[in-house]
């Protein structure tokens, strides 16, 4: 659907800014995804957008329901697994699992179905299922020595589901898997690794008031 050109910037500008506030400011990228909504609810990208934001902030069923939009709009599969993620945030994890059984998986491309197999093992946690949820996660992908744009998030998620069912040592590995496949920073990998052995780290602020506090005490 083409737009006016003036109404198009505007939609434009509106949508560059949840892009940018998205990770660092979700709630004001979604007060911006609100007007280009209100100014362009028939354009497929900024429902897309709209369920960014709101999935962002936890708004789960109207994220749902924008990316149900967007989809109909396209007819693509992509979102196929953030709106099975949407499912387990409205507390529906089975129907996250019913999904995850439907044809539009074998549609999606190598990234896409990582991304449903995270959305798949968290689902099996939400539902105490956690031997079966660290099963999900044993796949090609995990155990590739290639480093991929979803390899660090996959490796995260098998450690933390084998610290949870205990399984601290094999946890270790691979939360150092993770952290050496982390060059964005997209996991605490290094935080839960010091976590696992022990290492505190104090905040610098915190650090010199205390100290103030005990040069004060001493005079």
């Amino acid at each position: 659907m083409s737009l006016p050109k003036t109404l198009a910037e505007d939609v434009a500008r509106n949508l560059v800014m949840v892009a940018k506030l998205i990770d660092e400011d979700p709630e004001q990228a979604y007060a911006y995804s609100r007007i280009a909504l209100r100014l362009a609810s028939r354009v497929a990208a900024v429902r897309e957008a709209a369920g960014f934001a709101a999935y962002a902030t936890q708004k789960y069923a109207e994220a749902l329901a924008e990316f149900r939009a967007a989809r109909r709009m396209t007819g693509s599969v992509e979102l196929w697994p953030v709106m099975a993620d949407c499912e387990r945030g409205l507390g529906r994890p089975e129907r996250a699992l019913a999904m995850a059984g439907e044809p539009e998986v074998q549609k999606l491309d190598k990234a896409g179905q990582v991304e449903m197999r995270l959305v798949v093992a968290g689902a099996r946690r939400d539902m105490g299922q956690l031997d079966a949820a660290i099963v999900t996660l044993q796949s090609p992908e995990l155990a590739s020595n290639s480093v991929q744009p979803w390899t660090a998030r996959l490796r995260y998620a098998y450690a933390d589901a084998l610290l949870e069912a205990g399984r601290e040592d094999e946890a270790r590995e691979w939360f150092a898997k993770a952290l050496e496949a982390d060059k964005d920073g997209a996991t605490d990998a290094s935080d839960r690794l010091a976590e696992l052995d022990g290492v505190e780290f104090l905040d610098a602020a915190v650090e010199d008031e205390e100290q103030d506090a005990a040069d004060g005490d001493e005079r």
